[in-house]
C-alpha cells in the first residue's frame, strides 16, 4: 500500500509540504528572564504543519540544553538566541524569516 500525503496528494517520499511550510514561516527568537533569574530562549511562530517537537528535540541536542514545547512555542533553557538562529537555518528555515529580539 502506498502512503499518500493528505495535504498535497503526493507519495510520502515525494511530499514537499514541510519544505514549503518552512519557507513561509515568520519565526521570532527571543530571550526571557524567568523566576530566580533563570534565562530561557523562546522560539515562536512555527506553523502547525511543521513537527515542532522534532525541531525542539534537534535544537536541544545541538545546543546541549534542556527544553520543552508548550502550545507551539519552543522553550530552551539558557541564552541561545544566536546559536538557535544558526541551527534553525541549518534545519532548512530561511535567514530572512527568522527575527531575533
Amino acid at each position: 500500500m502506498i502512503d499518500v500525503c493528505p495535504t498535497c496528494g503526493l507519495n510520502k517520499q515525494l511530499c514537499v509540504c514541510e519544505t514549503i511550510a518552512k519557507e513561509g514561516q515568520r519565526i521570532k527568537v527571543r530571550m526571557v528572564k524567568r523566576r530566580f533569574g533563570k534565562m530561557i530562549t523562546l522560539i515562536e511562530g512555527l506553523d502547525a504543519s511543521i513537527d515542532v517537537k522534532e525541531i525542539a528535540k534537534s535544537l536541544k541536542s545541538k545546543l546541549a540544553c534542556g527544553g520543552t514545547v508548550k502550545s507551539k512555542i519552543i522553550e530552551l533553557q539558557g541564552d541561545h538566541v544566536q546559536k538557535a538562529k544558526e541551527e534553525l537555518v541549518k534545519l532548512g528555515f530561511k535567514t530572512d524569516t527568522i527575527e531575533t529580539i
